[in-house]
């Protein structure tokens, strides 16, 4: 039932990440912008796009690339965070390489729900390739 949940809340994030559209800072809600600010009070140069009934915030720190979704209350949807390649777990790397010979991992990234529930995404031949915390395969959404 967990995975189920999971495989639910990951497949409408992908979905709301395909409909993205930029916004201004003036767009978005008071208390978004009051909640991204006390979860990173040092958050620099802020781009903000609108996903569906959710704003998204993008920036860069301590050179790590950040994603916050956040609903209009304020509440934080999830985070992602940019990671190296060579940190996803190993047996995340194995079922890439047994999958799609051949291909490289383009760009990794952790991802954190609301609940804390943590996740991981490879990007590999223009498919975002979802993983359970223990390195499990989820499901690959096209980009």
């Amino acid at each position: 039932m967990k995975k189920m949940l999971f495989f639910i809340l990951a497949t409408a994030a992908s979905i709301s990440l395909a409909n993205a559209q930029k916004i201004s800072d003036k767009e978005v809600p008071s208390a978004v912008k009051s909640a991204l600010q006390k979860n990173y009070p040092n958050a620099p140069h802020l781009k903000w796009e609108k996903e569906k009934a959710n704003y998204e915030a993008e920036f860069k720190m301590a050179q790590e690339d950040y994603s916050v979704l956040l609903d209009a209350s304020g509440k934080i949807v999830e985070t992602e965070i940019e990671i190296n390649v060579t940190t996803l777990p190993a047996n995340i790397k194995t079922y890439i390489a047994k999958n799609f010979p051949g291909k490289k991992i383009k760009e990794a990234a952790k991802i954190t729900d609301a609940k804390g529930a943590l996740t991981y995404e490879a990007e590999v031949d223009g498919k975002d390739l979802l993983f359970d915390s223990s390195g499990t395969f989820l499901k690959a959404v096209n980009h």
